[in-house]
């Protein structure tokens, strides 16, 4: 059976998730973020498989996301942001906040975000770009853009 083509979608979620969509991965790009640039130390710390963990640094690399980096003689490399994955860390912090507010259960989240202008300790919060009011869901009109499909 062949796999749904979600980056020739007219979607950018479509296209977001032919990128990232795979479970290991944004549990691989959460753990560059915080300092696992070595391959090892994402084996180690995720628990997945070479062969698996291979693809999904190619994957990332291929797309764009991560840059390898040399740091030995061997051919060993690291694996760091690019400035597209630094953006899509920010949708992977949208994602804790959620998963702080509905799944993390008496103990409270796991992990909290200290704001490097501030210093306080603080979550994610999305802000329209032009006015500064919070944006969710509830308080946009989705809307077809240049980039629309004429078949929707």
């Amino acid at each position: 059976m062949q796999r749904t083509k979600f980056g020739d979608m007219a979607c950018s979620i479509a296209r977001t998730l032919d990128v990232i969509g795979e479970p290991w991965s944004p549990l691989i790009l959460r753990d560059v973020w915080v300092g696992f640039t070595r391959f090892e130390q994402i084996q180690a710390d995720l628990g997945i498989s070479r062969k698996v963990l291979t693809e999904r640094l190619n994957h990332l690399v291929d797309h764009g996301v991560l840059e390898r980096r040399p740091y030995d003689q061997r051919p060993r490399h690291e694996y760091h942001l690019t400035p597209k994955g630094a953006e899509l860390v920010d949708v992977l912090m949208v994602m804790a906040g959620w998963g702080d507010r509905w799944l993390a259960g008496e103990a409270g989240p796991p992990v909290l975000y200290r704001h490097h202008a501030c210093g306080e300790i603080s979550r994610v919060d999305l802000r329209c770009a032009h006015c500064g009011e919070p944006m969710h869901a509830g308080d946009v009109d989705p809307l077809p853009g240049p980039g629309a499909s004429t078949e929707r």
